[in-house]
């Protein structure tokens, strides 16, 4: 079963890995910022207050299996706050708009300056796994007996399958079926289905230059190719979206 699920997946993937990436800075920061807690010493704290036991006479024999404890108590019951939290409308609200400060081009700022903010976070979500992903190439071709001319040749239509992607992507950004500034579901299934239809050529390529064992082979050592070209495409070289609307 062809598996380009995963690389069409991988925008949204980044954008949720940036966004969690973020909190966890603004959580440091607000734990910085808090008064440091005075220390307890277990050793020389007060012993806690002994827990109330039904040991009148006559208790409920059901206390006893409850460990002692009474089954109803002369202090108020316990109560749940009552005011709202923040409905799943709000919490989507707000993720939005975080999206949007994250991966979104404020107005004034420049294409340099867009990447300059977006590249290094892109090379800390994708750099470790494009690593990996190399050496499982390397090793999968290796087990398949894939020879250099026929890697120098996967390379070669890679970077036609690259070229395609990174203008299908930036087609997508200009006419607003990626955006970052609100939600359109149905841009994001489209683009999903047109990136994942160019990874599935890709893996017809690579099906004319190795022969049917080797294909084989690196597909049952557990290496995919869409989850490798989804992942080492050149994503540095899209353009910045347009900038936010005001």
């Amino acid at each position: 079963m062809k598996r380009w699920i995963v690389p069409s997946l991988l925008v949204a993937a980044c954008a949720a890995a940036l966004l969690l990436w973020r909190d966890n800075r603004a959580l440091r920061r607000q734990l910085a910022q808090r008064p440091a807690a005075a220390a307890v010493d277990p050793w020389t704290a007060a012993p806690p207050a002994p827990e109330a036991s039904d040991a009148r006479p006559g208790g409920s024999p059901l206390a006893g299996l409850l460990g002692g404890k009474r089954l109803g108590g002369s202090g108020p019951p316990p109560t749940i706050a009552t005011s709202p939290g923040e409905s799943r409308l709000e919490r989507r609200l707000r993720r939005q708009e975080q999206l949007a400060a994250l991966l979104g081009r404020e107005p004034g700022e420049s294409e340099e300056a867009y990447k300059a903010r977006i590249l290094p976070l892109l090379e800390m979500a994708l750099g470790g796994r494009r690593a990996d992903l190399d050496q499982l190439r390397k090793d999968a071709e290796a087990a398949a007996g894939v020879t250099p001319d026929q890697r120098a040749k996967l390379d070669e239509a890679f970077a036609g399958v690259y070229d395609e992607v990174v203008a299908f992507t930036d087609q997508a950004v200009a006419d607003g079926s990626l955006t970052p500034y609100d939600r359109n579901v149905k841009g994001l299934l489209q683009y999903a289905g047109g990136l994942g239809a160019i990874l599935e050529g890709a893996e017809a390529r690579v099906g004319s230059i190795l022969t049917p064992a080797q294909v084989q082979a690196i597909y049952a050592s557990g290496f995919e190719w869409g989850e490798y070209l989804g992942v080492t495409a050149p994503w540095e070289r899209l353009h910045a979206p347009p900038p936010r609307p005001q």
